[in-house]
């Protein structure tokens, strides 16, 4: 589904990812996990095209290079870290921006466009928000409204950056436990990232260890989530146990 070959982002004078070689299988959950200031962010920007970069993005065979902007969005969906929301704008309108790459220049939205939000809405249990300002849900209500555009906009690849990083353990759970449904349901590839690493490791299928721009890792949660590997790489001290679905990892204090 998604193949990266060689991808380097410069920011200013900075060379932020080194060369950085990926692939993702259609229906694969990935999640790349790494220390602050590592390019995880700046990877998922790169893919949706919002920073420029060198090397190669391949999505569903077809070169990110060659791809007009719009048919880009109907590959790519992104819920940002911070998503942008215009002051008093309503939860329908919110999720109907999903459907922007195929309403026409100048054009309106179509039946199939408005239908296609109202069965997002149902799906993700926000129907009865339809009407409310996003100002006025809770963080774990927002960022189903967040994930409701993405999935509005029928696009087979799902990038998250940081999905839960402002939610409390059961809003987390809430959510991770929807993109899994909604990931099988229809057949979705994601590619996340996360800082808690317990959870990306219950979650995904593989993960990606990134470090000084670079893939220090790559492979299931309990090849990559190990004490060497995170003890170099973190510079923490950590212990991991075997859990029920993955490895859970405990800082241990220095002294």
């Amino acid at each position: 589904m998604l193949v990266l070959d060689g991808v380097r982002v410069t920011l200013g004078d900075t060379e932020i990812l080194h060369g950085v070689d990926l692939s993702v299988a259609a229906g694969e959950w990935v999640t790349v996990i790494g220390p602050n200031g590592a390019g995880k962010s700046t990877l998922l920007r790169a893919l949706s095209g919002t920073v420029a970069h060198a090397g190669v993005v391949t999505i569903d065979g077809m070169s990110t290079a060659a791809l007009p902007r719009r048919r880009r969005a109907q590959l790519v969906a992104t819920v940002a870290q911070q998503p942008v929301v215009p002051p008093g704008m309503r939860v329908l309108d919110y999720v109907l921006l999903g459907r922007t790459p195929y309403i026409p220049t100048l054009g309106r939205e179509s039946a199939r466009d408005l239908a296609k939000v109202e069965q997002t809405l149902h799906q993700l249990d926000l129907h009865r928000f339809a009407a409310r300002e996003l100002a006025t849900l809770s963080g774990g209500e927002r960022q189903r409204v967040f994930l409701a555009r993405a999935l509005a906009q029928d696009a087979p690849l799902l990038l998250l950056d940081e999905p839960t990083s402002a939610l409390d353990i059961g809003h987390q759970q809430e959510v991770l436990e929807l993109v899994d449904r909604l990931r099988r349901e229809h057949a979705l590839t994601v590619l996340a990232t996360m800082h808690d690493l317990s959870v990306a490791g219950e979650y995904a299928d593989r993960l990606v260890l990134l470090a000084d721009g670079r893939v220090a890792a790559d492979g299931p949660p309990a090849q990559v989530l190990t004490e060497e590997l995170l003890g170099r790489h973190y510079r923490a001290r950590v212990r991991v146990i075997a859990g029920e679905y993955g490895p859970i990892v405990v800082p241990v204090r220095l002294s």
